[in-house]
């Protein structure tokens, strides 16, 4: 590919790339591509996402069935193998249960892997990921709040991510920045990437604009490139989590950008977008502002990792950091956040357990009247039931219990109307009914486990069908286009039989004419012999008569005869043939007679044949050549009009094609709509199961809490509260 000092290797083009791959059996080595089936235009080409110095296309394997992102090399990069082997090597290293979300993809550099002319290319080929740009993302969710912010903590989580592992992406933004079905982050587009083995080495880039610092250099290259890109997208995601109407307000549709620019980092001072975030009344949102505003004139060396100044949500731990060139530093106490955060940001609310407002007694207090009375009627009960059995009477139906019987009769009596029994058992039935109104958790769990696994099944046959049908419309418009050719084929096929067979059939025409101009000439000659006045030997003036009589005037009114047998007198006879073809018998007209006239007749057509044209003339010819000409011109000018009507058949299928491929498009839009909706309504049955786990579970605590304070209260607690008050 040329050396480093040498002059920098020619590239293919975008286009060059997207025809190459139309043949990818013939273009590609490596097993998994050879044969892979691109993603097409509306056109039947080969789509293509072109960035600075690449073009990115999908392929499907044939062989394995997965999808990959092929990026194609439009620009030569200095060190490419090496930088691409080294980012591979340390992305590889990273352990996922580290990082806070799978951001990085799998990819593999392959040299030499195109063919593209007569030269190979290398490309690099990457996961496919289902994903979108942070851009669409917030087209579609910028009025969630909560899910915007929620996708700023995660945005921040992965630039901890990069930063704990010295790695830099050196072009965040919204394109490289793509939101999973589960709003969890994926980068992409590592082609500037910075790893600890590529220190010493110059940049290949410098960053989307509307991202990057106005200092940042094509020098620039090393841990701390993500830095200023890092704050502006957060500060933008934190914006519109507070406020969603900023995203109609500073963004533009399709704009390259979140909410700042270019000019905004450029001109501070006089930047509409800067000064409205500056102003708002969210101080989360002017401090974020304030803090982009003043990094944009410092070098990207000094500026402050987003993943040290702001404090993870994960950890109640305070952290004391610096947080800027200038030296401000987090104030004691403030919970970790930088200094000029603190009034900013409203501290973190940390969520507290469900908890019963009403709980039951823990045991009797405060004896009454009535208590006092049971308390003492027990001794005296009890007296009575052993003076009974000392004295030996007995009263029936029971006997010496019967005073034992009665005083407890009467504690339970007073114990049924204590205040704590009654409330305990208010409590008790209160969070009973309220645990029942609640949907038992593992039950709603498996529940929403089970619509989870339905719904990914669905979308996996659906992910499936799309590229099927997309495939069945291909094969059928190239089926029609199969036929239409065939068809064309053939018309065409027998018009240049027909074309070729006119030279025979002038060849033909010319003879015939000839023929008939030769015909006609005899016929016309053995008119003008009448056999009257030039009758044939043994034919007088009678039997010319009756000859004229019967039709016979000429030697052209018949053209022979025919032998016949009179069987009346056991004779040969004969009738003379006309021209029609119709025998006539002529009175006199015997075999010998018939054999003369025929005769005659025969001396006056070789006579005539003698002095026959022998060609036709110019005229003549020229009319049969004219027609044969016009019968060329109307056969070449049907064989134009198959062409034609070929193009309009094609014309049709592609139609057909683009119709059918615009509604699968359009179907899997909405299909995907719905499943991103559908995607929503499981998050928020998640949440919603976690907040129910976490109610039942108190509720569950509370009621057993309950249960065992009415132990407390069982009748011989209360025998124990009468005498001892506790």
């Amino acid at each position: 590919m040329g050396s480093a000092t040498g002059p920098q290797p020619q590239f293919p083009s975008g286009a060059d790339y997207a025809e190459a791959l139309q043949h990818t059996q013939l273009c590609f080595r490596h097993p998994e591509l050879k044969g892979a089936r691109p993603e097409l235009t509306k056109l039947g080409l080969p789509r293509a996402i072109s960035g600075a110095f690449a073009s990115v296309f999908s392929l499907t394997s044939t062989s394995s069935g997965r999808r990959y992102a092929i990026k194609c090399f439009t620009r030569h990069v200095p060190d490419q193998e090496r930088r691409y082997e080294a980012i591979s090597s340390r992305l590889a290293r990273l352990n996922p249960a580290e990082l806070s979300q799978p951001w990085n993809l799998g990819f593999e550099y392959l040299p030499d892997a195109i063919s593209v002319g007569r030269d190979r290319y290398p490309v690099l080929k990457m996961e496919w990921v289902e994903a979108i740009t942070l851009s669409s993302w917030l087209e579609d969710n910028h009025t969630d709040r909560f899910a915007v912010d929620r996708l700023a903590d995660r945005f921040e989580a992965l630039t901890r991510d990069l930063a704990a592992h010295e790695i830099a992406h050196g072009d965040l933004q919204h394109g490289n920045l793509l939101v999973a079905s589960d709003d969890t982050l994926r980068l992409v587009d590592y082609d500037g990437m910075y790893v600890p083995a590529l220190a010493g080495m110059g940049g290949t880039e410098r960053g989307h604009r509307n991202y990057q610092s106005p200092l940042r250099g094509n020098d620039d290259f090393g841990a701390a490139l993500d830095r200023f890109s890092a704050w502006v997208i957060f500060l933008s995601l934190k914006a519109i989590a507070s406020d969603p109407a900023l995203w109609n307000r500073l963004h533009e549709p399709s704009g390259e950008f979140l909410l700042l620019t270019e000019d905004d980092f450029k001109n501070p001072g006089s930047s509409t977008r800067l000064q409205t975030l500056l102003a708002h009344p969210d101080r989360t949102v002017s401090g974020l502002a304030d803090q982009v505003r003043s990094l944009v004139f410092q070098p990207l060396d000094v500026l402050p990792p987003l993943a040290s100044a702001v404090p993870e949500q994960r950890t109640a731990a305070t952290t004391t950091s610096t947080v800027s060139a200038r030296g401000t530093t987090a104030a004691p106490g403030a919970g970790g956040l930088p200094g000029w955060m603190i009034g900013h940001v409203p501290p973190p609310v940390t969520p507290t357990p469900t908890t019963p407002s009403v709980t039951s007694p823990d045991g009797f207090h405060t004896r009454t009247p009535l208590d006092v009375t049971a308390a003492a009627l027990w001794p005296l009960m009890l007296a009575a039931t052993v003076l009974l059995v000392v004295v030996g009477l007995s009263m029936p139906p029971i006997g010496p219990g019967v005073p034992v019987f009665a005083a407890a009769a009467l504690t339970a009596f007073a114990r049924s109307r204590r205040e704590e029994l009654r409330q305990s058992r208010a409590v008790l039935a209160k969070l009973t009914n309220e645990l029942a109104q609640l949907d038992d958790p593992v039950k709603a769990a498996e529940k929403l486990r089970k619509d989870r696994a339905k719904f990914d099944a669905a979308e996996a046959k659906r992910a499936a069908a799309y590229p099927r049908a997309q495939d069945k419309l291909t094969a059928q418009y190239h089926a029609e286009l199969k036929e239409a050719e065939k068809r064309k084929v053939r018309k065409q096929r027998d018009m240049d039989k027909k074309i070729d067979g006119l030279s025979e059939e002038l060849r033909r025409a010319l003879a015939k004419a000839l023929t008939d101009k030769q015909s006609a000439y005899v016929r016309d000659q053995l008119g003008r012999r009448l056999i009257a006045q030039d009758p044939p030997h043994g034919i007088g003036p009678k039997l010319a008569a009756r000859l004229a009589a019967a039709g016979i005037r000429t030697a052209a009114d018949f053209t022979g005869y025919r032998s016949v047998r009179n069987t009346h007198y056991n004779s040969t006879g004969a009738v003379l043939v006309l021209s029609s073809g119709r025998g006539i018998d002529v009175h006199g007209i015997g075999e010998a007679k018939a054999i003369a006239l025929d005769a005659w007749r025969k001396h006056l057509v070789a006579s005539a044949e003698a002095r026959q044209p022998t060609a036709l003339s110019v005229s003549e010819r020229q009319s049969i050549e004219q027609g044969i000409a016009h019968r060329r011109a109307q056969l070449t000018a049907q064989r134009k009009a198959v062409e034609s009507e070929t193009d309009v058949l094609r014309v049709k299928a592609r139609k057909r094609l683009e119709d059918g491929q615009e509604r699968l498009a359009r179907e899997n839009t909405l299909a995907g709509d719905r499943a991103r909706q559908q995607r929503q309504e499981f998050s928020r049955r998640t949440v919603a199961l976690q907040q129910n786990s976490a109610l039942h579970g108190t509720l569950s605590a509370s009621v057993e809490a309950a249960r065992l304070r009415q132990r407390g209260l069982s009748f011989a607690r209360y025998l124990r509260f009468l005498y001892i008050g506790r």
